[in-house]
């Protein structure tokens, strides 16, 4: 894995953000935030069990598509909350240097 392609978590971050403070009908982002904190948080868990599931069956597509949706859930999530992925980021590399 390369800069490159973890930089791709900051343009969607970036969409992520412009759905939130400028909401259209036909954006499932905004949707889903318009729909609340609760709802977010359970796409959270729906996708996060998804996963689990998925890793037990062993089927790698199905493992990236959960990783992906997951992923993709838990930043429209932080980013409700006023949060960024880079935040996460910065809490894991503290830990690391403990």
């Amino acid at each position: 894995m390369n800069q490159n392609e973890l930089g791709f978590l900051v343009t969607l971050e970036t969409v992520i953000r412009d759905r939130l403070q400028n909401p259209d009908s036909d954006s499932y982002t905004a949707s889903l935030a318009a729909s609340g904190s609760k709802r977010i948080a359970q796409k959270v868990g729906e996708e996060a069990v998804e996963l689990a599931l998925a890793s037990v069956a062993g089927n790698r597509a199905e493992i990236l598509n959960e990783a992906a949706d997951l992923i993709y859930h838990l930043m429209v999530l932080l980013n409700a909350q006023d949060m960024r992925l880079s935040e996460v980021v910065a809490t894991l590399e503290e830990r690391h240097n403990g």
